[in-house]
């Protein structure tokens, strides 16, 4: 019998799944780590996270919120995406684009942007078929502050 999919805003009760598939974008993190994060993602009026879930089971993410810069208009910014292996090329993740799209439109934003990878090559191909150009090439600089 197929599951049905449903698409919801992120809840406390989903930082085991959300870490598992952090692990599987390469972001290792403890699920005390990751319900931390939704806590304070819920405090934060500019940024929401979607799950995916087939059944009971959370399948995907995408985080999404409003960036403002000096240099250009806001946008929207997806900050992270991942639809877990064995779900991927099945429709999730472009139904998960297309809340964070509506996210984005419904707070009058005119753009959303996405970072990825360069080696991410199937990712890539995803977001091209989903009408996102190739704007630039960047290198990302961090320093720890500590």
């Amino acid at each position: 019998m197929e599951q049905r999919l449903s698409i919801r805003e992120i809840a406390l009760s989903d930082a085991e799944s959300a870490a598992s598939l952090s692990v599987e974008l390469g972001y290792g993190v403890s699920a005390a780590a990751m319900k931390e994060r939704i806590r304070r993602l819920a405090d934060t009026p500019h940024r929401t996270v979607f799950v995916a879930c087939v059944g009971d089971s959370v399948v995907a993410w995408i985080d999404v919120g409003e960036v403002c810069h000096l240099q250009s208009e806001p946008a929207g910014e997806i900050g992270g995406f991942v639809v877990a292996n064995g779900f991927r090329s099945t429709g999730i993740g472009r139904e998960l684009i297309c809340r964070a799209e509506q996210w984005a439109r419904d707070r009058g934003l005119g753009r959303i942007v996405v970072r990825c990878q360069i080696k991410r090559d199937a990712a890539h191909r995803f977001y091209r078929r989903e009408g996102y150009e190739l704007t630039k090439t960047s290198h990302i600089f961090a320093k720890p502050l500590g």
